[in-house]
């Protein structure tokens, strides 16, 4: 099998696995907000084989999602894509400039701030319409309800991520799935 099949294989596994955590690792944590891993399996996707893999697999189980579990429709899905992508782009981009451990702990850390920082300013414009209040209301539970479940969201990623990173990769060498050079810290 070619190295471009592999790759295509590996990512579509890894969109079945996140559609997967989605759609039954739902857990409600905040009010009407519920965490679920997928963005764990994105981020490692993106920390395997870059930035635009990320994305792809971001957008492809969104879609999924949108069309088969969304409670929130096209609304949802937009809200999915940049919240997975402003985690796991982020994070592969980083790794990718600065590959090993550290810049897999660095770039995960990154992916956390800026999926952070992103979700509380897209939430202020698109929760509104799908939560039908105003924005003002809105705005009032950015720090209380949004902020600590971002938080929370973006430190189970980032450590679930860091944690599965090494067993994942080694699995995909063993299975001759990939084949990534490391540099080793």
């Amino acid at each position: 099998m070619n190295s471009k099949t592999k790759k295509l294989a590996v990512m579509g596994a890894l969109c079945t696995l996140a559609y997967m955590a989605a759609a039954v690792g739902r857990v409600p944590l905040i009010l009407f907000l519920k965490y679920d891993p997928k963005d764990v399996i994105i981020a490692i996707g993106g920390l395997i084989f870059g930035p635009l893999a990320s994305f792809s697999i971001a957008l492809t189980v969104s879609l999924v999602e949108m069309v088969t579990i969304s409670e929130n429709g096209v609304l949802g899905f937009l809200m999915n894509v940049i919240s997975s992508s402003s985690f796991a782009c982020t994070a592969a981009f980083v790794y990718r400039k600065r590959h090993g451990r550290s810049g897999a702990v660095v770039g995960l850390l990154c992916g956390w701030g800026c999926m952070l920082s992103m979700m509380l300013l897209w939430n202020y414009f698109i929760a509104p319409i799908y939560m039908g209040c105003s924005r003002e209301a809105v705005a009032e539970l950015l720090i209380p309800v949004f902020l600590p479940f971002n938080l929370i969201k973006g430190g189970f990623n980032a450590a679930i991520a860091m944690m599965l990173y090494k067993p994942v990769i080694t699995a995909l060498r063993r299975a001759h799935l990939i084949e990534i050079i490391e540099n080793k810290e």
